[in-house]
């Protein structure tokens, strides 16, 4: 065969491969308890030039290019399954610690930097801006699978999700300070606020549009919807990116508003996101992992420098940061504590630190090898016990109830129906009603109730009780009186919160 076919079916078969492993090494991080982005990174370095010798890799700009499209896949998931009830109570002290507290790291580590490094400077500043933000990828990954305070939890998430855009204004800010002298500071401030509020702005409104497209178009397959929008998350970063703004915000901004409202086919397009990102920080991660030579990165130099550099890191800066930026703010001393713990750094870190080897900055091979390691020794010392420390501060939060969720009939095609899933509380005002009791909105039919764990076919006489699964076919233009009827509190309910 020709060279260019065997070329690439070479290729394929080794993205294949990629993805399985990544896959697969999910079950062993969490038996191992080490967050699945170290073993994605080490299934890089193992099978790059450097030990088995498969694969040799070396392109930044490549690396680059995937690792922007996999953080927009990730942000929009993310963003998605962000609660907005649950963030509302801590979007200050979240914005605090994406702003001040990134300063307050990036200062601290960049003086760290100038002293362990030797690096000049602007180098140094350079250095801390990369290692500055908490990284989104990491977080969500990690505190998905935990159950930690929702409050924790949400200030972790949106700082996380919100810090990014400063993270990345910082490090392309010092590169252009360090390759053109002659920029002025007052112009790169006036940059800053330009990007955030174009980030914020144009967020907000390609969410209402996503909305409203996805309630509006009707499209010939169910599959569609998450490819639909998908493409939204996209499109919103290449035109906040292409006048000026803060992609990476505007994706999330998006994706909270697209996360929190009610619409079409919500199941699978959470579902198709969720399976999307981990495919993409998969492949981000492993990629990541190729860019590092193991000989280059495991010198006596780099160790005891990057080692020195993650203990300033975990032990003082981010803690420092942690302290000041929250304040007056309503936070216990523990809480500070494991916010400051949980500062975790990932694939953000590492993707800024090729933008100096873009730029063709005279340390920069030093600063990408120090970032790597740096990132390694959080995710696994930090990302490792960050449920320990949870349990034993006493913060772990109360068990997860699964939501309200619309299962679509895939088989129905066109038609203007879904399935509701719906958990009944105790405080409804349909429990203890007989199915015949209950003024359902008019072609609404209950085809299964869940209780205990054990299948109830309905009939008129079935008894709603507290801790029912309904599983109710209704039409879409009765979808909200639906909605209502379940959300609805019982009178003795409304009187026992008065009184309280």
């Amino acid at each position: 065969m020709p060279e260019h076919i065997i070329s690439t079916d070479s290729f394929i078969m080794l993205l294949a491969f990629l993805l399985i492993v990544g896959v697969l090494t999910t079950r062993f991080s969490t038996r191992l308890g080490v967050p699945s982005l170290i073993l994605f990174i080490l299934v890089g370095m193992v099978m790059g030039s450097d030990v088995l010798g498969i694969v040799y890799f070396d392109n930044a700009s490549l690396t680059q290019k995937i690792g922007v499209i996999a953080l927009i896949i990730i942000l929009f998931e993310g963003g998605l399954q962000t609660n907005w009830k649950d963030v509302r109570p801590v979007i200050v002290p979240s914005l605090s610690l994406a702003t001040i507290g990134v300063l307050i790291t990036s200062g601290i580590i960049a003086a760290a930097a100038k002293l362990i490094l030797g690096l000049d400077w602007l180098e140094s500043i350079l250095f801390g801006a990369i290692v500055g933000s908490t990284d989104a990828a990491a977080v969500f990954a990690v505190l998905k699978d935990h159950n930690i305070s929702p409050k924790l939890g949400s200030t972790l998430e949106a700082e996380s999700g919100s810090n990014d855009p400063m993270a990345v204004f910082l490090t392309v800010a010092m590169i252009e300070l360090i390759t053109i002298p002659d920029t002025r500071i007052l112009i790169l401030v006036g940059d800053f606020f330009l990007q955030m509020g174009l980030g914020l702005v144009l967020g907000i409104i390609f969410g209402k549009i996503a909305v409203k497209a996805l309630n509006s178009i009707n499209l010939d397959s169910s599959g569609l919807y998450p490819v639909f929008a998908t493409a939204f998350a996209l499109l919103t970063y290449g035109i906040t990116a292409f006048l000026n703004g803060s992609g990476l915000l505007a994706v999330y901004i998006a994706a909270i508003l697209i996360g929190n409202a009610e619409i079409a086919y919500r199941h699978s397009i959470f579902r198709f996101s969720e399976g999307f990102a981990w495919m993409m920080q998969i492949l981000m991660f492993v990629i990541l992992g190729l860019l590092v030579f193991p000989s280059e990165l495991f010198t006596p130099a780099i160790l005891i420098q990057g080692l020195l550099v993650s203990l300033i890191l975990i032990l003082v800066a981010r803690p420092v940061a942690v302290f000041i930026s929250t304040t007056k703010m309503k936070y216990t001393h523990k809480e500070r504590i494991f916010l400051s713990w949980a500062g975790l750094k990932g694939a953000v870190p590492i993707i800024l630190a090729t933008f100096p080897l873009l730029a063709g900055i005279e340390d920069s091979h030093q600063i990408f090898n120090v970032v790597f390691f740096v990132v390694l020794t959080s995710a696994l010392i930090q990302g490792a016990t960050i449920p320990m420390l949870a349990n034993k501060l006493g913060l772990n939060g109360p068990k997860k109830t699964v939501p309200m969720q619309s299962l679509e009939l895939i088989s129905l095609g066109k038609a203007d129906a879904e399935m509701i899933e719906y958990e009944m509380e105790s405080e409804s005002a349909i429990v203890g009603k007989t199915l015949m009791e209950i003024p359902f909105p008019e072609g609404t039919l209950v085809n299964a109730v869940i209780r205990n764990g054990k299948l109830i076919a309905p009939t008129g006489n079935t008894v709603i009780m507290a801790g029912d699964f309904l599983y109710i076919l209704s039409g879409r233009k009765n979808k909200q009186k639906l909605k209502k009827l379940l959300k609805e509190k019982s009178l003795y309910s409304q009187d026992v919160l008065e009184l309280k």
